[in-house]
């Protein structure tokens, strides 16, 4: 039995091979739209899975609009907002965009391993005999209602062997797998393909939002050990696990940054766009010995333009940290539940908009781990400097994505079984070639 996703799977891009790139963020605070040009390079010993050099052309950025927590909830208005965002960086770049890689970060998003065996009896393993396997535990699966974003297999055994990533070639009587399967609601998944269709692009592939943070965020090392990552957006906290590089846990919670800016507006009795400036600018997690003696002007609503009032700064933060606290709490909570709190024990990365609070690394280590840090964008040219930032993390992540998208497992659509058990001959071997080289 074959899985066909509901989302569109994209083909690796061969590491030979040129390619302009056109990725969408579509997030509950902001928009982005990025096009980067990808060219051939060595691979990297520090990034993990980059075989191609990026250099951003053109950027389109936008204040989001129709959209709730990752998810789609008026379409005409994301569709608006899509445009302008696409049409700003087709503007910069001179290009135009036909088809988008975009990030989900809604439809409560979340993971579960599966495990499969077939029988070998006692002959190598080929091609088709890890196609069987991971065929069986994607099948397992499927589920209804939800669409699935990513099947990344985590590890596979022979026999008694365990720990085997590459098993062909190996012979045994039993060759098993253990695949992570990454979905989310299929309604949601929908909505935003319709909201990008409605504008006349082609959605060539989506990736959960934590994937695409880790993706252009974390180091070699990060990715092999252990670290666990979490991305503070507008309407959602989303959480990812990479370990033995691989994608091996995520997860979403339903507050975001966007829960501060409310609290702060209803704590203080000033509108959103004060709120959310008196949050950029002075707010915090973490209190400071100055903060009762620093003044802020509060312009309350229904107050007189010109007499503001003026209030210690200590009290925009008592408003602030509990949020913060309980979000912190939450994903703590989480990874424990998953079982992955030895991998955010030994590195937490932090990335997305919100986390730029100050005083939130530090709550961070105190709450979740003691190694925390924030993430940003590395190994990309071309990005302005507004855009060397955490927020920035999953746009960026998703032009990472199409050099790593071989390393999960789908049947495309309209792909033929394999005629023999042992796919290594000779035209098999020139149509690879072909398809990496061209």
């Amino acid at each position: 039995m074959s899985v066909r996703p509901l989302t569109p799977r994209m083909r690796q891009i061969p590491s030979r091979k040129s390619a302009v790139l056109s990725v969408l963020d579509v997030g509950a605070s902001k928009i982005v739209s990025l096009i980067a040009r990808l060219t051939p390079m060595e691979a990297s010993e520090t990034l993990p899975g980059r075989t191609h050099r990026c250099k951003v052309l053109g950027v389109g950025h936008q204040r989001s609009r129709g959209v709730k927590a990752g998810a789609i909830v008026d379409l005409d208005a994301a569709e608006g907002a899509v445009r302008l965002a696409v049409d700003a960086a087709e503007r910069m770049s001179g290009v135009e965009v036909d088809s988008v890689v975009v990030n989900m970060s809604g439809g409560r998003l979340s993971s579960r391993l599966y495990e499969a065996k077939v029988g070998l009896g006692g002959r190598a393993v080929g091609e088709r005999d890890v196609h069987r396997v991971l065929e069986a535990a994607a099948a397992a699966g499927a589920r209804s209602g939800r669409a699935v974003l990513h099947a990344v297999p985590t590890g596979f055994w022979i026999d008694a062997t365990s720990g085997v990533r590459d098993p062909k070639g190996m012979i045994g009587d039993e060759l098993g797998a253990e695949l992570h399967v990454a979905s989310c609601d299929a309604a949601a998944a929908r909505n935003l393909m319709l909201a990008i269709e409605r504008c006349h692009l082609d959605v060539a592939a989506m990736v959960a939002t934590p994937y695409a943070a880790g993706l252009s965020t974390l180091v070699d090392d990060e990715v092999e050990l252990g670290a666990a990552l979490i991305d503070f957006g507008g309407g959602s906290t989303t959480i990812g696990v990479f370990a033995g590089g691989r994608l091996v846990h995520v997860d979403a919670i339903a507050i975001g940054g966007a829960h501060v800016t409310m609290d702060v507006a209803r704590g203080l009795s000033v509108s959103l766009a004060d709120a959310e400036r008196l949050k950029t600018f002075y707010g915090a997690c973490v209190a400071s010995p100055s903060d009762e003696r620093d003044s802020i002007a509060v312009q309350r609503v229904g107050d007189e333009i010109d007499q503001p009032t003026h209030l210690p700064r200590s009290e925009l933060v008592r408003i602030i940290r509990p949020r913060v606290e309980e979000i912190l709490e939450l994903a703590r909570d989480r990874l424990q539940t998953a079982g992955h709190a030895a991998q955010a024990g030994r590195r937490l990365v932090l990335t997305g908009g919100a986390c730029q609070l100050t005083g939130l690394p530090e709550l961070a280590r105190a709450i979740v781990s003691s190694q925390a840090r924030i993430g940003r964008p590395l190994g990309v040219e071309g990005l302005p400097e507004s855009a060397k930032s955490p927020a920035f993390a999953a746009a960026v992540g998703l032009m990472v994505y199409p050099q790593m998208a071989g390393v999960e497992h789908f049947e495309p659509h309209g792909a033929r079984p394999a005629s023999t058990a042992d796919d290594a001959g000779y035209v098999a071997r020139v149509g690879r070639w072909l398809r990496e080289s061209f």
